[in-house]
């Protein structure tokens, strides 16, 4: 193996790595170069762990749990699952640590590698340094359509890396020269969830998750970044569950520390911020569709301004408000979609006008009113699906009663130092985990206890969809197809049965912002039965 040095080039130029503050301009590989075992590394200067934390705001605890799950250099891991909402940083930050860490990894997206033999072959060409070109007419080095061919090259690619590795842990600048550290190789696979649509046959997810278990080799480490939680992936085989790792969305003020990183102006740009954050954010807290609407809109908002370096005052900050405010409500519109069709064709009425300055004005009962239809049921079915999701299972007793009232009587006592660490432990704890699954027979109970206290205000035809007392079977099928629908609206996520009690679960995929905006058009306390830790 070539040990010279070979030109720098920028290492996998990702969607999300791309979009990170500490991203470079890809350059063009020459016709003639050939991929080296620096090549398993970003062949940067690796990133200080100040340098990195501040990099991702709102994702300081989601770092330290990773390089803890990591482990120390060449100590063998568990399978790790990286999950959460599309664009939270799973991506960014798994690569980025990657960087801190100076270590060998190989990274392959299920959205290009779009069929288990491009998946195949994509790992096999890194790890022989093998780079499709001309001179090879683009082919990949190995032709692998099979599961067990592909564990034979795959681990004789690995024992020919490993030796490599070996052989270069005894020289000391391998910083200097942009070699990879330690004796591990670490397989990153992103984008999970894509598999299940084109392996119809279900064989390549448990292949993956058993790959440790296949190859027996402790200097492999596996890592899984999917969109859905780990209750798709149930199976009921025997495998080692990778370990969960869960990035929630990002806050408001996560979103403006983001945004305001790198600006030029940042008086006038936290300006900006100020008056268009909070209506994007209640349509969608993800980056890249935020970014898109924000470059176009901060444009318009600047455009009054002579000086793009100015400190805007109050009565400026006034004056780009009415500028920009008529561009909110239609970038809205067109990016996420918000207002129905009749809606667009009559813009330029007044009745919009006054409908869009009012909702630029920030009345908080428009911030209030839901942005899609939902029926009363199926709002009461989503809360009971937040509430099991939320609070633990064996609180259901003393939260409900048979009437279902909350039971507010017991005495509260001094939290005692220890008891607020250990919540604030407690905490942390979920925030890792996630929200909790739980089997449909709960969700049917809490369902029934809260809807109960619904009965005596609402009318008699609503009081006759909600009343599920007496078990009739229409009743329980119009409940069963609100949940299925609102599964199919990904505000619930069905997973698979669980190995143990063969059951299906389900988990809520709903913020409890959404959560507290349904329950207040309820009129709902939603708060009351909120288990706080």
């Amino acid at each position: 193996m070539a040990t010279e040095e070979s030109p720098q080039v920028t290492r996998r130029a990702t969607r999300s790595y791309s979009a990170s503050n500490t991203a470079i301009e890809s350059t063009n590989l020459p016709e003639s170069y050939k991929p080296t075992i620096n090549d398993l590394g970003f062949r940067q200067q690796p990133l200080r762990l100040e340098d990195l934390l501040s990099s991702f705001p709102g994702r300081r605890s989601q770092i330290l749990e990773l390089l803890r799950l990591l482990g120390p250099l060449n100590s063998p891991m568990f399978p790790i699952l990286v999950y959460g909402g599309p664009s939270t940083g799973k991506t960014s930050v798994t690569l980025q640590v990657f960087r801190h860490l100076n270590r060998p990894f190989i990274y392959s997206s299920c959205i290009t590698c779009y069929s288990p033999r491009i998946l195949f072959e994509s790992i096999l060409n890194q790890l022989l340094f093998h780079r499709k070109d001309s001179g090879h007419s683009y082919s990949s080095v190995k032709r692998c359509e099979r599961p067990s061919d592909f564990v034979n090259y795959l681990r004789e690619a690995l024992e020919n890396v490993l030796t490599n590795l070996k052989g270069n842990s005894g020289k000391v600048s391998s910083k200097m020269s942009g070699r990879p550290d330690g004796t591990m190789v670490y397989l990153v696979f992103d984008n999970l969830e894509r598999i299940r649509d084109w392996d119809k046959s279900s064989t390549i997810l448990p292949f993956l998750f058993n790959l440790n278990d296949i190859l027996k080799m402790p200097e492999v480490g596996l890592i899984f970044i999917s969109n859905t939680s780990p209750d798709t992936y149930y199976l009921n085989i025997g495998y080692v569950e990778p370990i969960p790792l869960y990035f929630p969305d990002y806050t408001e003020d996560d979103l403006r520390h983001i945004f305001m990183a790198n600006q030029t102006n940042s008086r006038l740009y936290a300006s900006f911020l100020d008056v268009v954050l909070r209506p994007f954010c209640r349509v969608t807290r993800q980056v890249d569709e935020l970014a898109a609407a924000f470059s176009s809109l901060f444009k318009k908002y600047s455009e009054p301004l002579s000086d793009k370096e100015v400190a805007p005052n109050e009565e400026m900050k006034r004056r780009l408000f009415s500028h920009i405010r008529p561009h909110i409500a239609s970038a809205l519109n067109e990016t996420f979609q918000v207002r129905s069709q009749p809606l667009l064709k009559a813009e330029t009425n007044e009745e919009t006008k006054k409908t869009n300055s009012s909702r630029m004005l920030g009345i908080r009962e428009d911030f209030d009113k839901i942005d899609f239809h939902m029926s009363t049921s199926a709002k009461y079915l989503l809360i009971s699906a937040f509430l099991a999701s939320r609070n633990p299972a064996t609180l259901d007793a003393s939260l409900f009663d048979s009437t279902g009232v909350s039971d507010s009587r017991k005495r509260k006592r001094k939290a005692s130092e220890k008891s607020m660490d250990q919540k604030e432990m407690a905490e942390q704890e979920l925030l890792m985990k996630g929200p909790g699954t739980f089997p449909l027979e709960r969700l049917l109970a809490i369902f029934q206890c809260i809807t109960s206290l619904a009965e005596d205000s609402l009318d008699e035809e609503e009081s006759h969809e909600l009343t599920v007392e007496g078990g009739s079977r229409g009743l329980m099928s119009d409940v069963l197809l609100q949940l299925s629908s609102l599964c199919n609206a990904n505000f619930i996520i069905k997973g698979g049965s669980c190995p143990l009690e063969g059951s299906t679960r389900y988990r809520t995929a709903v913020s409890e912002d959404l959560a507290l905006k349904v329950a207040r058009s309820l009129k709902f306390p939603l708060s009351k039965y909120l288990y706080r830790r």
